[in-house]
């Protein structure tokens, strides 16, 4: 299937630049551009950065030649990716969204609408289901990072969809997987910090979006469905390596004084000797899980 963006857009609809990252997983890829390709909101450029892909490039281009193709010479990450990117975008308003995701026809317009209506709104997210079974709600919003586990979850992960979340609400941060933003809120506070690579760089962003006042909203009749972790694997020793890593990193940024001592206090005393114990009989995990925390010790840039 070809696809060509419609130049026939509506006048009062503002250009939407949407970026997506591909690393090795062009037919995944391609399954999103095809459900972005039946999509009711009209006004959009495309922009697709692969990540120095070993293979499958050419398939993206050759099924979709109306899209924007950037590629890197090398591995920059999700947050990299997604930052080279921003560089050709021409959008008043960015998508950044996962390759593994596929998205409603009409997902676009309440996103928008919600967006638009504040001035100190500076990025909304969708309800996002699981892709299998496609009734199970992933991300409903969500909670701030934990001081002392230094985790965050999601409102309503695991529950089936009966309506029980179709309020919008204010939401501390937006998911990475489906996230709209102000270009004018990125001008102002920058992008996504490139450190991270993987995992906890959206959180990063919207403390910083939330310390300048800015709002954040999840927006339920928006739903768009996710894969999930199919790029670095559901419970991969990468997974594992950059959770841990940038779990103190997020706190190392954001978190001051007795709060910052105390998460670390935690991490001493309860979280290392927990995940020990966890991950006794996998080997590979357990040194991923290590080799995160050394990074910081031997990354020594003060963040506070």
């Amino acid at each position: 299937m070809k696809y060509t963006p419609s130049h026939i857009q509506k006048p009062t609809q503002e250009l939407i630049s949407i970026i997506t990252v591909n690393y090795n997983q062009a037919k995944v890829t391609c399954e999103l551009l095809k459900s972005l390709s039946r999509i009711s909101y009209l006004a959009i450029e495309i922009i697709v950065v692969d990540n120095a892909s070993s293979e499958g490039t050419e398939m993206i281009s050759d099924q979709f030649p109306g899209i924007k193709l950037v590629c890197s010479n090398k591995n920059l990450g999700f947050a990299g990716g997604n930052n080279l990117g921003l560089k050709e975008a021409q959008g008043k308003y960015i998508l950044f969204i996962n390759n593994d995701v596929e998205v409603s026809p009409d997902f676009l317009e309440p996103l928008v609408a919600r967006l638009s209506h504040l001035d100190t709104t500076a990025a909304v997210s969708p309800k996002i289901k699981y892709f299998t079974p496609g009734t199970t709600i992933q991300y409903a919003g969500s909670y701030a990072v934990n001081p002392f586990t230094l985790r965050n979850t999601h409102i309503g992960t695991g529950e089936t969809d009966y309506g029980q979340y179709n309020e919008p609400r204010l939401t501390s941060y937006a998911h990475g997987a489906c996230m709209l933003v102000k270009k004018s809120v990125i001008d102002l506070i920058g992008s996504m910090d490139e450190c991270f690579f993987l995992y906890y760089e959206e959180q990063d962003w919207c403390e910083r979006m939330n310390r300048h006042g800015y709002h954040i909203f999840y927006v339920p009749q928006s739903e768009v469905f996710h894969k999930e972790s199919m790029s670095t694997g559901k419970n991969s020793p990468l997974k594992t390596y950059y959770l841990s890593r940038n779990r103190i990193l997020f706190a190392r940024k954001n978190f001051k004084g007795l709060q910052f001592l105390i998460s670390m206090l935690y991490l001493i005393c309860i979280s290392i000797p927990k995940n020990i114990i966890s991950l006794s009989k996998e080997k590979e995990k357990l040194s991923a899980y290590f080799a995160g925390i050394v990074w910081n010790v031997t990354h020594k840039k003060s963040y506070h």
